[in-house]
């Protein structure tokens, strides 16, 4: 079945078929890894929507991804609540580990290092996502470990 028409199927589910955008979004990403251009336009298309307005709720969120990211992800919430239980030498130390600078992924095509807003642990933080797992709290000596078991997997 084309994306196109697996949205179309979705967006039954709903009064009015823009209310699917974020399921749809969802699933684009699922099918490629990341949304495109064409992948925006695939999601526009099923819903009636311009990519313009597909492109403007997938950048709002930090779900979505933009650009292509590498096999396994790694996400340091960096808000106000996970900054002041050290974020920053949290995100310093995977930096350090990986080669890498947020929004980039490593030459290997493995890991890519992103620096997110809230992820909902503002009293056990730092929190980290790896692979859309929750972590808490990730201190910098955690670093090493985490990185290891992404490197073995």
């Amino acid at each position: 079945m084309s994306l196109v028409s697996e949205i179309q199927e979705i967006a039954k589910q709903y009064p009015e078929s823009r209310s699917a955008i974020m399921p749809a979004l969802h699933l684009a990403q699922e099918r490629y890894g990341w949304l495109s251009r064409e992948a925006l336009e695939q999601v526009g298309e099923a819903l009636d929507l311009t990519p313009a307005y597909c492109m403007s709720v997938a950048s709002f969120y930090d779900m979505y991804h933009l650009e292509p990211v590498g096999t396994h992800l790694v996400e340091v919430c960096t808000n106000v609540s996970c900054a002041l239980a050290g974020a920053q030498a949290t995100l310093e130390a995977f930096e350090r580990e990986l080669g890498v600078r947020p929004g980039e992924t490593t030459a290997d095509g493995e890991v890519t290092l992103r620096a997110v807003e809230c992820y909902g642990g503002c009293g056990w933080g730092p929190v980290v996502a790896v692979d859309h797992r929750y972590h808490e709290p990730v201190k910098p000596e955690h670093v090493p470990g985490i990185v290891q078991r992404l490197r073995d997997a």
